[in-house]
């Protein structure tokens, strides 16, 4: 009877190691709605456009930030060649 309870708490915790999400299944927004009704300083960072957040917090005691952990994409840097200076 060991055995079995053994083997079937074994078949249950690998058959639970693969439906724990991955954080990088976890989406990243870039604004958050911050104000009175929130416990976090971050707020809720669940919108996409600044307006967005405005529509929801149009009425509260409410506004709206940049998500301080959002990973912005890069922008493309340009290397411009550099001009030569004269030597005295």
């Amino acid at each position: 009877m060991r055995n079995l309870f053994l083997a079937a708490a074994v078949v249950g915790t690998v058959a639970s190691i693969g439906t724990t999400p991955s954080p990088v299944q976890a989406r990243d927004y870039p604004f958050c709605i911050k104000g009175d009704f929130y416990d976090s300083p971050i707020g809720d960072c669940s919108f996409d456009t600044y307006e967005q957040c405005l529509a929801t917090a149009s009425g509260r005691k409410a506004y709206c930030d940049a998500n301080p952990f959002f990973a912005y994409p890069k922008k493309q840097q340009f290397d411009y060649p550099k001009k030569q200076r004269r030597q005295y």
